[in-house]
């Protein structure tokens, strides 16, 4: 049996997770949903007062962004995306910033294409 890979974007996880069940009820194998994001890290990971707090950049406050040097945080705050105004004007995909992927057998791949899409994914 040949396997083929298989890559989504979905909105949100439960989505993603939805379809992942699914697929393994197809045989997939390897099938992983995860998080992506323009910058790496995971960001701010408790609860804080961004007054009072001590955090690297607004980068690191709306982007999820790990901040290393004082430059990069500038830089990260002129983007856009960092002011919440920004809402992806230049036609492009937004929001799909959860990723399923996995193996699947050919044979069942057209299958698992139509889960997918029925459960709001993009391929």
């Amino acid at each position: 049996m040949a396997e083929k890979g298989i890559i989504a974007y979905f909105h949100s996880p439960e989505q993603a997770e939805g379809a992942a069940s699914k697929l393994k009820a197809l045989r997939a194998v390897d099938v992983k949903v995860e998080r992506f994001g323009r910058y790496p890290g995971g960001g701010v990971r408790s609860e804080m007062n961004p007054y009072a707090g001590n955090f690297g950049s607004l980068g690191t406050l709306t982007q999820s962004a790990d901040v290393s040097t004082p430059d990069e945080g500038i830089l990260l705050a002129a983007d856009p995306a960092a002011s919440g105004l920004s809402d992806g004007g230049d036609g492009g995909v937004t929001g799909l910033d959860i990723i399923l992927a996995g193996a699947i057998d050919e044979a069942t791949y057209e299958q698992a294409v139509r889960v997918i899409k029925s459960a709001g994914g993009s391929i």
